[in-house]
């Protein structure tokens, strides 16, 4: 066991910070350790995603801790942490909600709940501190109000029926966004993750109005006048109108309607080198500084509600208001197989039906 070894290493002050538990985390303890330890080396938690970068300045300015990133996908994380084992060159990951459960399950993560455990929601976290979404990401619109054809900029699902403007999902069947955007208008039109017949019928009859593109909905393809109507993830929308020439001619919005939220949790790897100065990390990432360094990346997070940020970055995200019709998944095995089944069922149902 890597905490029993570093316990007898470093003092038994440490075993202190092994803990899962919140309430009784020395944090004191928990900072001399990560400093002992000296560095902490992630994988898919690059600079320019979220502000990491603000994050790996500040752990490097504050307690002294080395850093590097390899960046890669949620699966090959998992797999890495399965394939080392105790040659371990990575602590800590950034995932994709759905992995955190697959990476429990593969038994390569180690608990640890920050201090502020509690103001993360019961849907966001697991209760034993295996993971916990740091931020999160709904599905939204990114309108070009310019390319409207004399539309009005829609606000909801139901007035993405009626437009004049072609709509961008991208591929169903190779991007999460793409799935996740399919998902949102099932869950406002009144299915769910077992049921996204609704969603299919209102795409298939956008389809058949000569309106549905096939363009994903990139920075490259918006600058090219290609995407009128995207649907993306808010912090995707958020991050690619901000890098336009021209972004007062975009909006991003979060459909009035419903839609669906889901995020990234870090996952501290059960055999790290460096397993203080990974539960540091996470620390850090959920306490108001290192929230606000994610709010700074476009990223919305998870503790919003109870961040007072500065002006200059509450301007970078969307109101709170805005996400109140949200909806977590809550049935993530249906969703895993109703996701595998979209490919096919969106040649057979929507795509036969363009133009």
């Amino acid at each position: 066991m890597k905490q029993l070894f570093l316990a007898s290493l470093l003092g038994s002050t440490i075993a202190l910070c092994t803990s899962a538990m919140a309430a009784g985390t020395d944090l004191k303890a928990l900072e001399t350790a990560a400093k002992q330890e000296g560095a902490v080396n992630s994988v898919g938690m690059p600079d320019d995603w979220a502000n990491w970068a603000g994050t790996w300045k500040d752990l490097s300015d504050k307690y002294g801790l080395k850093h590097i990133d390899t960046d890669m996908s949620s699966a090959q994380e998992v797999a890495k942490f399965a394939a080392e084992k105790d040659n371990a060159s990575a602590d800590i990951g950034d995932v994709g909600a759905a992995f955190g459960p697959i990476a429990v399950k593969q038994g390569v993560t180690q608990p640890y709940k920050p201090s502020t455990w509690e103001q993360v929601p019961a849907w966001a976290k697991d209760k034993d501190g295996n993971w916990a979404l740091a931020y999160t990401g709904t599905i939204a619109f990114i309108v070009n109000k310019k390319l409207l054809h004399g539309s009005e900029a829609p606000k909801s699902w139901a007035d993405l029926k009626t437009g004049k403007y072609k709509v961008s999902i991208g591929d169903v069947s190779t991007a999460a966004q793409a799935a996740n955007g399919v998902l949102a208008a099932a869950l406002a039109n009144g299915g769910d993750e077992k049921n996204i017949q609704p969603a299919l019928l209102m795409f298939a009859d956008i389809a058949k109005q000569g309106r549905l593109s096939l363009a994903n909905p990139t920075i490259a393809t918006m600058e090219k006048g290609e995407v009128e109507v995207g649907v993306v993830w808010d912090f995707n929308g958020l991050s690619y109108k901000a890098k336009m020439a021209n972004p007062d001619d975009y909006v991003v919005l979060i459909p009035s309607d419903g839609s669906v939220i889901s995020g990234y949790t870090t996952i501290i790897n059960k055999y790290a080198k460096h397993p203080n100065a990974a539960k540091l990390a996470r620390e850090y990432i959920f306490s108001d500084a290192g929230q606000t360094n994610l709010a700074r990346g476009n990223a919305r997070p998870i503790r919003a509600e109870h961040l007072t940020l500065p002006e200059d970055v509450k301007a970078k995200l969307l109101p709170n208001e805005q996400y109140k019709k949200v909806t977590p998944i809550k049935d993530a095995d249906a969703w895993e197989k109703t996701s595998k089944a979209l490919p096919q069922k969106w040649n057979e149902e929507v795509i036969v039906n363009m133009q």
